[in-house]
């Protein structure tokens, strides 16, 4: 593993809020906007997933994320596309079941950090054997922003997939502030959300609000 991977491993180690950010559902305000505010008030990691815009459109949105990330030190991740992510400097990709296959982007972008969904335990442990950075575990709860066939699969998805698993997780869908405190017990760090954050009338107090869920009272 190089060093700039390795660097990159640390910090998502140490990753919390994960925010996931598309125009969608922004409220009306530009994405640029809701990743100032949020990364204002101390987030560490993002990830921008536009589905809708051309690529070119797509290179110069991830150019400018890359630039405020840059100045506040936090670690981008852009969905799905792992040509724009390695030309704009991102530092991972999230890549979904339908996907890139998860050993060729591996070989791709070894400095990556690839990320994977996944919905069963048997995916994730998949995932953890083809060099996956990090797995997301989901979709926890019922869900509007994401479209997916799964069913929502509860913590018994944490519970059973945890114990095996020696990379990093994120857990995601339908995740408001009231199931963080069940979720750091039963052992999730890395938390993203998207409209929890991003519909926030104040991103940047509500951030602050949901990061010190994870501080140790």
């Amino acid at each position: 593993m190089g060093e700039i991977r390795n660097n990159r491993m640390e910090r998502l180690r140490k990753a919390d809020l994960y925010p996931v950010i598309t125009r969608e559902f922004t409220a009306g305000r530009g994405t640029l906007r809701v990743l100032e505010e949020a990364a204002d008030a101390g987030i560490r990691i993002v990830q921008l997933r536009e589905k809708s815009v051309s690529d070119r459109e797509l290179c110069s949105l991830a150019e400018k994320f890359r630039k405020i990330c840059d100045r506040y030190g936090i670690l981008m991740i852009l969905n799905d596309h792992i040509d724009i992510a390695m030309v704009c400097g991102a530092d991972g990709v999230h890549l979904g079941q339908d996907d890139l296959p998860l050993e060729y982007a591996v070989k791709l972008a070894p400095e990556l950090l690839i990320g994977r969904s996944t919905h069963s335990r048997v995916q994730a442990l998949e995932a953890q054997s083809l060099g996956a950075a990090y797995v997301n575990l989901g979709p926890l709860f019922p869900t509007q922003t994401k479209n997916t066939p799964v069913h929502p699969l509860g913590l018994e998805i944490i519970r059973e997939t945890r114990p095996e698993l020696h990379i990093p997780f994120s857990v995601m869908g339908g995740i408001k502030a009231h199931h963080i405190p069940t979720l750091l017990a039963e052992g999730a760090r890395l938390i993203a959300m998207v409209t929890e954050v991003t519909q926030a009338p104040d991103i940047g107090k509500r951030v602050r609000e949901l990061r010190a869920l994870w501080q140790p009272t």
